[in-house]
């Protein structure tokens, strides 16, 4: 963990506070959500729904260890003269390093919920869930080692190793369970699926562009800051957000079975 910089406004401050909270909220409130809906599907989704939760539960905790070493990595006081706030680091470090443990278990679950949930033949099932969760954590591992050194070479190194995992998984999603995405028992189902199928996808754009921001010239508290709130937005889009997408996909799924039974 780098030391923070100095020169934080107290508005830039405020903006990653913020972020981390709604951050904390969203995942707490989806899982709540998620684990309350679990005995209006029927069994065949409900491990897929128990995983949904799960996801945005080990989400909610790391944002909580995020958010908490945040406040205590500042001191923010009300300047002498009345006019604001002034922010200043406390010498305590900021572990920003709870997303790659929370990557690391989640992003692999993501994928495993969204494939359960789609129901396809047992074999199929079990060989997309290893290689889906493999090359996702592969992905997180080689992530790491560039998130945390400031040389632009091995930034953009690790970049490039972690986003050859990265590609194999998207073009998974865009075109691998494209065929399985159209056998959904119902419209509304296979076009719920494919929402989430695409949601990941977009979603997990964000990461990469994220990453490379101190690769692009931004430096010091303005990177830090936009690097925070970018990962918090796409966190909730890609967990909570898209957890409420397989939470209507297994109740489109569950209500088709009833009608036919």
């Amino acid at each position: 963990m780098a030391p923070l910089a100095d020169g934080w406004s107290y508005g830039e401050w405020s903006a990653v506070y913020n972020s981390l909270s709604f951050g904390i909220a969203g995942m707490g409130a989806a899982t709540v959500f998620f684990w309350l809906q679990l005995p209006n599907v029927t069994k065949n989704y409900r491990t897929a729904l128990t995983i949904t939760g799960i996801v945005t539960f080990i989400a909610f905790y790391h944002y909580v260890r995020i958010f908490n070493s945040w406040v205590d990595a500042f001191e923010v006081k009300i300047n002498r003269d009345g006019s604001g706030y002034s922010v200043s680091p406390t010498g305590l470090p900021f572990n920003d390093a709870y997303r790659y443990v929370d990557w690391l278990l989640t992003v692999p679950l993501l994928l495993v919920e969204l494939i359960l949930v789609m129901k396809l033949p047992k074999e199929e099932t079990s060989s997309l869930c290893w290689k889906l969760g493999t090359a996702s954590a592969i992905m997180v591992t080689l992530g790491y080692p560039g998130e945390i050194q400031d040389e632009l070479s091995v930034r953009w190194f690790w970049w490039v190793c972690s986003m050859i995992p990265f590609l194999y998984v998207v073009g998974t999603l865009v075109v691998g369970l494209g065929e399985a995405t159209e056998k959904q028992p119902s419209p509304a189902a296979a076009s719920l699926v494919s929402a989430a199928r695409f949601l990941t996808v977009v979603a997990w754009c964000t990461y990469p562009f994220v990453y490379i921001i101190k690769n692009l010239g931004l430096a010091g508290s303005t990177a830090t800051m936009y690097e925070q709130i970018g990962y918090s937005i796409a966190d909730v889009t890609a967990k909570a957000v898209f957890g409420v997408l397989i939470w209507a996909i297994a109740a489109e799924k569950s209500a088709v079975e009833e009608r036919g039974a």
